[in-house]
């Protein structure tokens, strides 16, 4: 049972030892930060598997920990929270010092938002119980429920990372490369487009001369934190298309059905939809030389995408993805190339495809990015498993 693992205060002589300044709120019972958060990630990953929803809950006590007795107040709001939570829910700090977490596991999917109401009542009764109503007023109480909901969280998506804390810290250890990979993104692209400007006017009259419709295809995808976002490519379709096919095509492979399987020119499997009907003449060398993602250099120096990353995904092949895959879109940006693209390609079933995406998400680096904007070009110019 979770509630049974050792929970060690400060002092004791199982915990880690180290000296703990006398203004500093003691761990009363509750799991220390790090362990809360290994915890929270260990519960996404049990969901992953079982499907069952959980709710974390978030107690922001503003000024009132920072304020004279705070472990008296502690106290109080741990009797508070102990009366309005069950043995096996999990609490510890979010934020040492500033943030209670609690976990409330196994909440069926039909029942969240009745399930987060009577959370929000019975915490909030716990609290007026134990607390003034000064006090109580300088709490805050957030619900969070896993997995979100993305399609019904606005135009934007969900654009925090309250639930990804792990993640969210990963990226905030490594602040200076973070900065650098966003300044080589912006250069990076910036000199492409200066570079490719001819290649780029070539491609729009060659679009614009041979099918009627626009030079740019718009494509609403789905960036970092399920961030919705205007992807833009050369187009290189018929206007007017039906993307059934493509709709149909791309469910059966992230369920892995067989038979998607096509012979490349070096006998190697490929997953690709081919003999498209839908691509023009143009789109079709467009497409077998990644020219067609040329105008993704605006995606990237706007900042809604990187050179390197996963590729963002269209709202239907979200909605065939097993919450595992979801992993792929939280950890960094997505990108023009990466990874797969470099290793995979349209070689690899997709299962293979997001093991490397979240591979490279949790262990990019800004040599790993060089790296593969070098063997990018062999990638393209051999157009193994371009589609």
């Amino acid at each position: 049972m979770l509630n049974n693992m050792p929970r060690f205060r400060a002092n004791s002589p199982l915990a880690p030892q180290s000296v703990i300044p006398a203004d500093e709120p003691q761990d009363n019972g509750m799991l220390a930060e790090e362990l809360f958060v290994r915890m929270l990630r260990l519960e996404r990953k049990r969901t992953e598997r079982s499907h069952r929803r959980f709710v974390l809950m978030i107690l922001e006590s503003g000024e009132l920990m920072k304020a004279g007795n705070r472990n008296e107040t502690l106290d109080k709001v741990l009797r508070a929270l102990s009366q309005a939570t069950r043995d096996t829910d999990i609490k510890g700090w979010y934020r040492r010092g500033d943030a209670i977490g609690v976990i409330f596991t196994e909440i069926a999917a039909a029942e969240e938002k009745s399930v987060v109401r009577f959370l929000s009542t019975k915490v909030t009764d716990a609290l007026y119980d134990t607390l003034s109503v000064g006090q109580i007023n300088q709490i805050r109480l957030s619900f969070h429920v896993f997995p979100e909901d993305w399609d019904n969280d606005g135009p934007d998506g969900p654009a925090n990372s309250t639930l990804h804390l792990d993640l969210a810290r990963d990226a905030t250890k490594k602040p200076i490369t973070a900065v650098l990979k966003r300044l080589m993104d912006i250069a990076g692209s910036l000199a492409a487009l200066a570079l490719c400007l001819p290649v780029l006017f070539a491609i729009a009259i060659a679009i614009k001369l041979t099918s009627k419709g626009p030079i740019l295809f718009r494509q609403v995808r789905l960036g970092q934190y399920g961030k919705k976002f205007t992807f833009l490519k050369f187009r290189s379709m018929y206007v007017g298309n039906d993307h059934a096919i493509h709709e149909q095509y791309v469910t059966q492979f992230i369920a892995g059905a067989q038979g998607l399987e096509q012979s490349g020119p070096d006998q190697r499997r490929q997953y690709k939809l081919t003999a498209d009907p839908r691509i023009t003449r143009v789109g079709r060398l467009l497409r077998k030389t990644s020219l067609d993602e040329l105008p993704q250099l605006l995606n990237v120096l706007i900042g809604e995408m990187s050179l390197v990353g996963p590729r963002p995904p269209v709202m239907y092949e979200y909605k065939c993805y097993d919450l595992w895959h979801k992993e792929r879109l939280i950890a960094v940006k997505p990108g023009i190339t990466g990874l797969w693209q470099v290793e995979g390609r349209s070689r690899v079933k997709f299962d293979e495809m997001v093991r490397l995406d979240i591979r490279y998400a949790r262990s990019w680096s800004l040599w790993l990015d060089i790296k593969i904007l070098l063997q990018t070009p062999l990638a393209v110019i051999s157009g193994a498993g371009a589609c």
